[in-house]
C-alpha cells in the first residue's frame, strides 16, 4: 500500500436497517456506473428475506412451500454464490474497487479477490479469534461458517459481498434445503451444526456495535484514505444505471 498522500481514497457508507433489495441497487449501481471506491455497511435488514445468487435455481435451494406459508419474500442478487437468509441479525458488507488503481497487486479474478478480503477481515477478527480463516468460499471459525460471500467482477471493477451472523433464528435457516453443491468442509451437516453466530464467539468481548465499528475500520487499517461516503451520491449512480440484476422474485412461480 503506497504512503498515505498517495493512498487510494475509499467512500464509507454506513446504514443500519436498510432496505436490502435497495442496498443491492445501489451496490450494483456503485459497481457498474460509478468511477469510484466504496464500501458499504448495512447493520441489519429489517424484513427477514430469501437472498438467491445470480444463478440460484429456488426449487433446489429453498423450502417454497415452508417459506410461502412464512411470507418470506425471494431476493435474487447480481452477484454469485449461495443462497442466504438475512434479517435483522445479519450485517451485511461490500468492498467495491476499481482494481488496478485501488489493489494493484491483486488480479481481478475470484480466488485472489478472495484471498484479500480475508487479509482485510482477518487483521481485525483475528484480535478476537485467532482460528478465523477462509474456507472455500465461506469466513469460518474452525470448521463453522459464520460468514458467506459472493462477487461480481467486470473488467478492471470488483465488488465483493459479505454477510456476517451475528445471530440467527434456527426456525428461519429451516427455509434453505441442504445446497446441491455445498463446501467439502460442511461434510453433510445440517445448518445448526455448520454455522455459528458472532454473538456466541464474541460474547463478554466484542459487542455488536463494536464489531461494526471495527470492521468499518478494516480498509483503514490497511492503509487506505477513508472518507464518508453519501447516500444522495450512491443514489444519484442509481439513476444513471441502466443494468439492473438484483430483483425480487414471485415465489408463486416455483410452487
Amino acid at each position: 500500500m503506497p504512503g498515505s498522500s498517495t493512498a487510494p481514497v475509499v467512500q464509507l457508507l454506513r446504514l443500519s436497517g436498510f432496505p436490502l433489495l435497495r442496498q443491492l441497487l445501489l451496490e450494483e449501481s456503485l459497481f457498474r456506473s460509478h468511477p469510484g471506491n466504496w464500501f458499504v455497511i448495512n447493520d441489519g435488514v429489517p424484513d427477514p428475506t430469501i437472498v438467491l445468487g445470480i444463478s440460484g435455481k429456488p426449487e433446489e435451494l429453498i423450502n417454497l412451500r415452508e417459506a410461502s406459508t412464512a411470507n418470506i419474500p425471494l431476493l435474487r442478487r447480481f452477484t454469485g454464490g449461495g443462497t442466504v437468509i438475512v434479517d435483522s441479525n445479519s450485517i451485511m458488507t461490500s468492498i467495491i474497487m476499481h482494481g488496478p488503481t485501488a489493489v494493484p497487486d491483486v488480479p481481478c479474478y475470484p480466488r485472489p479477490i478472495m484471498h484479500w478480503t480475508e487479509g482485510v477481515f482477518g487483521n481485525y477478527l483475528k484480535q478476537y479469534n485467532k482460528d478465523f480463516s477462509l474456507r472455500e468460499n465461506d469466513y469460518a471459525l474452525g470448521q463453522k461458517k459464520f460468514g458467506g460471500n459472493a462477487q461480481a467482477i467486470s473488467k478492471d471493477r470488483w465488488l465483493h459481498h459479505t454477510s456476517f451472523l451475528w445471530d440467527y433464528e434456527q426456525h428461519r435457516m429451516e427455509l434453505l434445503k441442504h445446497p446441491p453443491r455445498a463446501p467439502e468442509y460442511r461434510a453433510g451437516r445440517d445448518h445448526s451444526e455448520f454455522i455459528v453466530p458472532l454473538k456466541q464467539v464474541f460474547k463478554g468481548v466484542v459487542e455488536r456495535t463494536e464489531l461494526v465499528d471495527g470492521l468499518a475500520m478494516c480498509l483503514e487499517m490497511e492503509g487506505f484514505i477513508v472518507k464518508e461516503g453519501r447516500l444522495e451520491e450512491a443514489e444519484d449512480a442509481a439513476e444513471k444505471n441502466s443494468l439492473i440484476g438484483s430483483k425480487l422474485l414471485d415465489i408463486n412461480d416455483y410452487l
